[in-house]
């Protein structure tokens, strides 16, 4: 196994790798969300699910919408904090109640959002 360095970018988040800590963790695929509040940048982990009759997305539709939080994400080079963060909380999400994590590089964030 490779040992990064303090100036190599983490390793990118990738789609699947999300899902899956997601149904590991909470046995279901939920939806993530950019939420940008006070100029700071969050990615909240939603109460909605995939597997849930209600929720919106198709599998499809949910995994391209995943692509484009994980990107920015990655971009950011927040992947380690993320994945620290959704390996480690203790929360759980619940219904009206998302989990948020502060992103760092915020100074960068017109370059991401429109």
């Amino acid at each position: 196994m490779l040992e990064e360095s303090p100036s190599s970018p983490p390793e990118p988040l990738t789609v699947e790798e999300v899902i899956g800590c997601l149904r590991q963790r909470w046995q279901a695929s939920y939806d993530l969300q950019l939420v940008v509040r006070q100029g700071r940048l969050y990615v909240q982990v939603m109460w909605a699910y995939l597997e849930q009759q209600s929720f919106p997305l198709d599998e499809a539709a949910y995994r391209e919408h995943l692509a484009e939080v994980i990107e920015v994400v990655n971009r950011l080079a927040q992947a380690n904090a993320v994945r620290t963060w959704l390996e480690n909380t203790r929360d759980r999400p619940r219904l009206g109640k998302a989990l948020s994590l502060q992103l760092q590089g915020a100074e960068r964030l017109e370059e991401f959002l429109l």
